[in-house]
């Protein structure tokens, strides 16, 4: 009997809905699978379908269209000698399931539906698919019609059995099967199931690859075995990007693995797995042996085939095992935007990407990844991918086209534009224009005060007043009138540039308008809705501040970009109110939202994915920064109330969030990764409530962050009962910083978050910041005065009517 056999997983860039393609996938893969020696093969989740088809499974149409795929294969002379299993959906007694078809030589050997379903981060798996929960048990499959004219069946075995070979025996998971605290693989091992198949359909992450992989070995580790790993890669028409690394694992070892990121449609890895060594590491491990001779034992289908050569074994040697070296952060920044931005322009139709370039940190790492995807199409071409050199050849209208240069390339798909105002600096302009050259983009440099004062002399001849900024005499809500028309003309004037550029330049099609606002802004709400950060796409959406710095200075030596280095250097800034003497800024992004992006880091980490409320959210923050920022119980409370209110107050902007590319776990996006109210309560009475009891009893006992506490009860005690007030704590704080409704007497919550609220006139002494005006428009409700101590009352973008709206404190 042979014990050497060769197996291939598979990485397929499958597209929802896209049967013709995905079909043509399929086969590439299993024409690779069998040039390569291999006489197994096996793919990713739903790769008939695509994997983001959603609510497209509910219909007839995509179960009619999978068996009319899977016909293509089982009729197609290609397919035969090998054994293969695709991923569809399959209805099976009035219910839809998500499975795994395995057939030989055009005939269907069983169908594997799905037992665990996903429903974690963006996956939504129960909506559209029911689990199997027949423990072991396989039940006949009246097959379709268009498929007993080809294979001759009528029924076939459906439900949870393995497939015996007559040298192995293979079983199956599917995606989140490995992820669950009960896999079936274990079980499965010690009923003598010697490889382990499991198609995914898993997207990244940012530092997260590792989860997969180590689930993967971990699989072989324990109870030994081959564990095949095949995963989609790219985008198949959502936000998240499936990240490739399909790999196969033997006993606790990697032995093959395919790219986490890539352009290339099709790419396969085998491995050559000797038998002998899965059944001489079981053996040895004698607690195993004991289970696995008591085990309940799964069904099997037989089929009259082998999956070793005899004839080829002895010359051929196994595959070795090799360490995973996995991207750092900047890496994976550089490469899966890019990698996702190339699949959506080449699927959309469109002639490339208008980019508005300010020349700050988040449009230039916007602009940074179309010159990296620039690279990695350059690449494909130059190493012979003809889908690659088609895909560009149509996107720039140019059938004789050859890239061979990425600042060439990037000029073609490219058009960025500096809109500068009255307001804007010679610095910004002067690294917009510089970054344009060195990545080679054809740029724009327009001023934007032509249109902003045609726009407001609309307002000024149909209403007789002249908004003025607060420098000029202004008040605040003039302030932000003037800001907002800015960032909003921006917009429109980036989609007229983006659909008539083309135009200009000889060229047929449009352009697809980017975004570049980033995680931590749109957290904090700090973006005017439908200004520039409404656009097609957002290749930066799902990235922090901070990682979006690193992958500059990453990008700055790694694509020879020295004009990064200089924007790293510069402070972020919106440039929307008029320069100070000398054309120094008057504004910052920090200053305006109160909060630094590390901050904002922290809060999102615990809003999600640690599901903190507001209280949970201090009671963790009150030991960590004070511990590291030395921040007294009181100082962490202002912060932690002052970001949930600014969050919910600008929660309304998630609604029209950008399309993102999905790369960050505490992504706020409203689409379905983070579901929440947009209307909230942003008064939080019960929690902020909650939070000021709790620093009171922290007071009390005499709280120092990172000591337990016992040692000052006694001094606490002491001082109560003497009149001392403890540190850090005072009547007069807790009473001066209580909102209360004029002449009620009732509070409004939040004792400790130096909010003053008075019905009547507004009365303000500084400058206000980002509070929205989907709160309060009604020009008779109550106004309120606001003061959060020493907060700089300014912001970058806003929309109107932020005076009214902190009412709502």
């Amino acid at each position: 009997m042979g014990h050497k056999i060769k197996v291939a997983v598979c990485t397929l860039n499958q597209w929802a809905l896209d049967f013709t393609g995905n079909l043509e996938r399929i086969l590439a893969s299993i024409q690779l699978a069998k040039e390569a020696g291999a006489r197994y093969r096996t793919g990713p989740e739903l790769e008939v379908t695509g994997y983001s088809c959603e609510d497209h499974f509910y219909e007839s149409d995509t179960l009619l269209h999978s068996w009319e795929v899977l016909c293509q294969l089982l009729a197609n002379p290609n397919t035969r000698g090998i054994l293969i299993d695709v991923g569809m959906p399959v209805m099976h007694r009035n219910v839809t399931y998500n499975c795994r078809v395995a057939f030989y030589n055009g005939q269907i050997v069983m169908i594997r539906p799905k037992m665990m379903m996903c429903d974690d981060g963006n996956y939504r798996e129960t909506r559209y698919f029911t689990a199997w929960t027949k423990i072991r048990t396989l039940e006949d499959y009246a097959l379709p019609r268009i498929v007993t004219e080809i294979t001759g069946q009528t029924t076939v075995p459906f439900g949870d059995g393995v497939i015996a070979t007559k040298d192995t025996v293979l079983g199956y998971e599917i995606c989140e099967e490995l992820w669950n605290p009960h896999s079936s693989h274990i079980d499965m091992a010690l009923d003598g199931v010697e490889i382990i198949v499991n198609g995914s359909g898993s997207y990244m992450e940012l530092r997260k690859a590792f989860v997969a992989v180590e689930l993967v070995r971990s699989a072989t580790l324990k109870s030994g075995g081959c564990y095949m790993f095949s995963n989609l890669r790219g985008c198949d028409g959502q936000r998240v990007y499936f990240n490739g690394c399909s790999c196969i694992a033997l006993n606790g070892q990697m032995v093959a693995r395919t790219a986490q990121y890539g352009i290339e449609e099709v790419e396969i890895a085998t491995a050559v797995i000797d038998l002998e060594d899965i059944r001489i590491y079981r053996n040895l491990i004698r607690s195993r042996t004991l289970h696995g001779a008591s085990v309940s034992r799964y069904p099997r289908v037989q089929l009259d085939f082998t999956l070793s050569n005899p004839n080829e074994e002895q010359c051929t040697p196994s595959t070795p095992s090799f360490t995973w070296q996995y991207h750092s952060p900047e890496e994976e920044i550089s490469l899966g935007p890019a990698c996702w931005l190339w699949d959506y322009l080449r699927r959309s139709g469109q002639g490339g990407y208008f980019l508005p370039l300010s020349g700050g940190v988040d449009s230039s790492s916007s602009a940074t990844l179309v010159y990296s995807m620039c690279r990695l199409v350059v690449q494909a071409v130059q190493k012979g991918d003809e889908t690659a050199l088609s895909n560009v050849r149509r996107v720039v209208g140019d059938s004789s086209y050859v890239p061979s240069d990425p600042a060439e390339l990037c000029n073609r798909v490219l058009v960025t534009c500096y809109m500068g105002s009255e307001n804007s600096s010679e610095e910004t302009k002067n690294r917009a224009k510089k970054l344009s050259s060195q990545i080679g983009s054809y740029h724009l440099n327009i001023s934007i005060d032509m249109a902003v004062k045609a726009v407001m002399g609309i307002f000024s001849t149909v209403t007789g007043f002249f908004p003025k900024f607060k420098v000029r005499g202004g008040t605040a809500r003039e302030n932000l009138a003037l800001q907002n028309v800015q960032a909003r003309l921006r917009m429109v004037l980036a989609y007229l540039f983006a659909q008539l550029m083309l135009w200009v330049r000889e060229r047929p099609g449009g352009l697809l308008v980017l975004g570049s606002a980033n995680v931590d802004e749109a957290l904090r709400g700090y973006m005017t809705k439908y200004d520039c950060s409404s656009a097609d796409v957002n290749p930066i959406g799902g990235i922090s501040k901070t990682d979006l710095k690193s992958f500059l200075g990453y990008a700055a030596d790694k694509f020879n970009l020295p004009v990064l280095t200089g924007i790293l250097a510069a402070p972020p800034t919106a440039e929307l109110e008029p320069l100070k003497d000398g054309g120094q800024l008057a504004q910052t992004d920090e200053q305006d939202m109160g909060m630094t992006y590390a901050e904002l880091s922290a809060y999102g980490r615990l809003r999600k994915p640690g599901a903190c409320g507001p209280y949970s959210m201090f009671m963790k923050l009150v030991h960590d920064w004070g511990s590291s920022k030395k921040l007294s119980p009181e100082e962490v409370a202002k912060k932690v109330k002052f970001f949930f209110t600014m969050y919910s107050i600008n929660r309304h902007k998630m609604t029209t969030l950008t399309p993102s590319y999905h790369a960050e776990v505490y992504s706020p996006d409203d689409n379905r990764f983070d579901h929440r109210p947009f209307l909230y309560n942003v008064r939080w009475n019960w929690q902020f409530n909650a939070i000021d009891e709790a620093v009171h009893k922290l007071n009390k006992v005499g709280f120092r962050a990172g000591k337990s506490g016992e040692n000052d009860l006694s001094n606490a005690a002491s001082n109560a009962g003497k009149g001392k007030p403890v540190s850090g704590s005072s009547s007069s704080a807790r009473d001066n910083g209580t909102a209360t409704a004029a002449g009620s007497g009732k509070t409004f919550g939040g004792r400790d978050l130096g909010v003053q609220v008075s019905t009547g006139s507004v009365q303000a002494s500084k400058p206000l910041t980002h509070v929205e005006e989907n709160i309060v428009k009604n020009p008779s409700a109550s106004a309120v005065s606001l003061d959060l101590d020493s907060f700089t009352k300014k912001r970058k973008t806003m929309d109107c009517g932020e005076l009214e709206s902190a009412a709502s404190l």
